[in-house]
């Protein structure tokens, strides 16, 4: 069942597509925002120069490599916000902190689509890749530092180990899901 040119009925406008190196974080993004008729924005083109080239030389970044980095993802999201636009941003976002760094950054709502798949499925992904300078050699780093989200509030948890039409629908059934729910939890609230 494709959603193509259909919306989710909720108000969710930012959504961040995050998970691993090779799970397709911007294959889906973009397909996501494509469908909702979103912006799209490749988190990696926001990395500064010497991020890229500390991952080019297989060197894990650390927390206060990706501050920066961080905040002009959320920099982004809040620009959408402050327009009403819908933005769909890929972005690791491995770490609590990081996604709580965006939802503040953010100034409004951020559902995030959790990219989930084994370790296998990532290594043979990241083999396919070409041209990427991202090397398999950091997959085991993003695991190591990767905080699983799922139970997070605004977050849809999708297997990746299926094409990735299927994956898009996953997660905008989740994102239909859980911004109805979040409609009705402010709309009693109000009351």
């Amino acid at each position: 069942m494709s959603m193509a040119a259909s919306q989710p009925a909720f108000e969710a406008s930012l959504i961040v597509v995050m998970g691993v190196s090779g799970c397709g974080k911007t294959s889906v993004g973009i397909d996501i925002a494509a469908r909702l008729g979103f912006a799209f924005v490749e988190g990696d083109t926001l990395h500064p120069r010497g991020n890229v080239e500390k991952m080019s030389l297989g060197i894990p970044l650390t927390d206060d490599d990706r501050w920066p980095w961080l905040d002009l993802v959320g920099a982004a999201l809040r620009q959408a916000h402050e327009e009403r636009s819908g933005l769909v941003v890929s972005c690791s976002a491995l770490k609590k902190s990081y996604r709580d760094r965006l939802r503040h950054a953010a100034g409004g709502p951020v559902f995030f689509v959790f990219l989930e798949g084994s370790r296998s499925v990532l290594r043979s992904r990241m083999a396919d890749r070409r041209g990427h300078f991202f090397p398999p050699a950091l997959l085991d780093s993003q695991l190591a530092a990767l905080e699983n989200p799922t139970g997070e509030e605004l977050v849809v948890t999708v297997d990746i180990d299926a094409p990735v039409d299927r994956i898009v629908d996953r997660a905008l059934n989740g994102l239909g899901d859980l911004g109805a729910a979040s409609a009705a939890r402010t709309r009693k609230e109000a009351r």
